[in-house]
């Protein structure tokens, strides 16, 4: 069985390469329509065949990609903030003679506690916040001596010495903050995957964050979703429809996807082990 890996969020599904017609970049170009489903974002035509399109994302993780990445912007955005507040704050102190009361112990810095606990499948986003740890531990270190070079008089010196800082390591922190944004628009390529059920005409499209790659898959290969089920591990109705199995990868799982479950008609809804069959697996 041939199998393409998509890459959804933080999760990765295969589709059987039958079950594609086509991929194509999503413009951001599809005309909406009155619906109730959350995940059905619009109408594109494929060979002049109007075609549903819907959010992959949304199906599998209750939340677009996009929307996703927009909020951890904003996480970004929110701490880089602070570290230029606290930088001026330092700053302010230092000129000005006065008590520096935010923290300077980096062991107890929220912020450091937050990038050593920030996991990601991005790996080029993985090892930049990885870099943060230096330039702000220095940084702490750097803030205590110049606020002891203060209460001892040499005001000029620190002042000088900070603003040393201000063009190496507190730059260095900031650009990494531009970094970490710049690699989230980067990494978001999504597509349209055109699917069909007849190898002939589009069924629906779904929106994917990008191709990962292609593999090829024996039945045995393919282990089913019933343990999981079976010790009350919950999946909306609409999702569960769609699994079809777990393939196992080097580091993790893909979710096989059958696309042709999102219309699938009621009366069918129930009849997993027909449905499974249908798939082709056996």
């Amino acid at each position: 069985m041939d199998l393409i890996n998509f890459k959804v969020g933080q999760k990765t599904i295969s589709l059987k390469i039958l079950d594609i017609l086509l991929t194509e970049r999503f413009e951001d170009n599809l005309t909406s329509l009155p619906n109730d489903n959350k995940s059905f974002i619009g109408v594109k035509d494929y060979m002049e065949i109007p075609t549903p399109i819907f959010d992959l994302g949304i199906i599998l993780n209750k939340k677009s990609t996009q929307e996703a990445n927009q909020s951890l912007l904003e996480v970004f955005s929110k701490w880089q903030r602070k570290q230029q507040d606290w930088f001026s704050s330092l700053e302010s102190s230092i000129n000005q003679q006065t008590v520096f009361n935010d923290n300077i112990d980096c062991q107890q810095s929220s912020f450091a506690k937050w990038y050593k606990s920030f996991k990601t499948d991005n790996e080029d986003l993985q090892a930049i916040i990885g870099r943060f740890r230096i330039p702000h531990e220095h940084l702490y270190q750097r803030a205590s001596e110049l606020i002891e070079l203060t209460k001892s008089g040499q005001t000029e010196r620190a002042k000088k010495e900070l603003n040393s800082e201000r063009n190496s390591s507190f730059t260095q922190l900031i650009r990494l903050f531009e970094s970490a944004k710049e690699q989230l628009s980067l990494d978001y390529k999504p597509i349209i995957i055109f699917t069909t059920k007849d190898g002939i005409n589009p069924h629906i499209g779904l929106l994917v964050d990008k191709v990962e790659d292609s593999i090829n898959y024996k039945k045995e290969d393919v282990k089913p979703l019933d343990k999981l089920t079976d010790v009350g591990f919950k999946i909306d109705s609409q999702t569960k429809n769609m699994m079809r199995g777990l393939i196992k990868l080097e580091q993790k799982h893909s979710v096989l996807i059958d696309p042709s479950a999102i219309f699938r008609p009621a009366h069918l809804m129930n009849q997993q082990s027909e449905e499974t069959e249908a798939y082709g697996l056996f």
